[in-house]
C-alpha cells in the first residue's frame, strides 16, 4: 500500500519558483510521521536509494536557459512517486551542476577575430580552435588538448551551452516544490537528504555526475572518477534514478554506471532502477537533414534499451516499490 500524497502539495505549483515552505513541511512532517507510523530510515533492511540527477530550476523550470521540455511534468510523477514510497525510500541522493561564467563550455570563454562570444549551441572543433576562428581567453594549449581529447572520445564535440546552473544564482537550485519533499523525507525518515556537487572545474564539461569529459590536461589533473559517491550508492540495495537531460546528463551518468559496474562487479547492474516516465532528453535542433549525433531523443532510446540489456531495470513511476 502506498502513501498518501501530503497536504501542503500541488502539483500545480510544481513548474513555478518560489521560497520553500520549511516551516509549513516541518509542521507537516511530524503529524504525518506519527499518523503513519513512519521508522527512521536507519532502521530500514533493505536500503533504497532515490538518485535525481540534476533535478534544478535551470532545467527543470520554464524560462530557464536550459529548460528541458517535459521536466515539469517529470518532476510532478517524481513527486508523487517519492511521496507515496516515503516510507520504503531510505534516502536522497541529488547532483548539483554547478557553474561559473568563465568555463570552457560558457560564451565568455571563446572569442572571435573581432572579439564576439559563440552564441549558445555553437560547436566549437579542435580544428576551430587550431585554425583561430575561436581562441579561448585562456590557457590557450589546454584548450587545443582539451578539444582534441574530447572529440578523440568520440561522444562529444565542444558545445557552447547557455549560461547556466551558476553558483549563487536562483537556476542552480533544486526546484523548489523537490525541495520541499527532500525536506519531508527528511523530517519524517530522520535522514539528511545528500547533495552531490558536479562541473566546477573551468576547464572540462561533466555531463557525469560521476566523471568529468576530460580528466587530464597539460599533464594537470583536473578531474576523475567519483570512486566516494559511487560506492555511496552502490551500498544501497537499490538506487531509482531520475531527473535531467535523458539525452545528456542521465545517459552519461549511466554510461559511467555501467562501465565502472561491469568493471568491478557485475552483479550490482540488478540494483539499478531507472524511472523512464521521470526524465526527459534535449529536443533535436530544428535541422534537415537532422546528424544522428544530434538526434538527441534517439540517442536518449538507445541508451535506456542498452542499459535494459545490460541488466539495469527499466520501470515507471507508478510501478510499485516491491520489496
Amino acid at each position: 500500500m502506498t502513501l498518501p500524497l501530503p497536504s501542503f502539495y500541488d502539483p500545480k505549483r510544481v513548474g513555478e519558483l518560489y521560497l520553500e515552505r520549511a516551516a509549513q513541511i516541518a509542521e507537516t512532517a511530524l503529524d504525518y510521521r506519527l499518523r503513519h507510523g513512519l521508522r527512521p530510515a536507519g532502521q530500514d533492511r533493505y536500503r533504497i536509494a532515490a538518485f535525481g540527477i540534476d533535478c534544478q530550476v535551470g532545467f527543470c523550470t520554464p524560462g530557464a536557459s536550459l529548460f528541458v521540455p517535459g521536466a515539469v511534468e517529470d518532476t510532478q510523477r517524481t513527486l508523487e512517486w517519492l511521496y507515496r514510497n516515503l516510507d520504503r525510500l531510505t534516502g536522497l541522493h541529488f547532483s548539483m551542476d554547478t557553474h561559473r561564467v568563465f568555463q570552457v563550455f560558457h560564451p565568455a570563454w571563446w572569442i572571435d577575430v573581432e572579439g564576439k562570444h559563440p552564441g549558445p549551441f555553437t560547436p566549437v572543433t579542435y580544428e576551430d580552435v587550431r585554425s583561430g576562428k575561436w581562441r579561448p581567453i585562456s590557457h590557450p594549449r589546454e584548450c587545443l588538448e582539451y578539444c582534441k581529447k574530447l572529440e578523440a572520445t568520440g561522444k562529444y564535440v565542444l558545445t557552447i551551452w547557455p549560461y547556466h546552473t551558476l553558483l549563487g544564482g536562483v537556476s542552480h537550485a533544486l526546484v523548489p516544490a523537490l525541495m520541499e519533499a527532500a525536506i519531508f523525507h527528511s523530517l519524517t525518515r530522520l535522514h539528511q537528504t545528500h547533495f552531490e556537487t558536479k562541473g566546477t572545474h573551468a576547464m572540462t564539461e561533466n555531463y557525469s555526475v560521476l566523471s568529468p569529459e576530460v580528466h587530464e590536461l597539460g599533464s594537470q589533473v583536473v578531474g576523475g572518477f567519483n570512486s566516494a559517491f559511487f560506492k555511496l550508492l552502490m551500498d544501497y540495495d537499490r538506487v531509482y534514478v531520475f531527473g535531467q537531460a535523458k539525452s545528456h546528463c542521465v545517459l552519461a551518468t549511466l554510461q559511467d554506471l555501467e562501465q565502472h559496474i561491469k568493471a568491478t562487479d557485475p552483479g550490482l547492474l540488478d540494483k539499478v532502477y531507472i524511472l523512464e516516465d521521470a526524465m526527459s532528453p534535449v529536443p533535436p535542433p530544428p535541422l534537415d537533414p537532422l546528424p544522428p549525433g544530434l538526434d538527441f531523443p534517439r540517442i536518449a532510446a538507445q541508451g535506456i534499451e542498452r542499459f535494459r540489456q545490460a541488466g539495469m531495470h527499466i520501470v515507471k513511476t507508478t510501478d510499485p516499490v516491491v520489496l
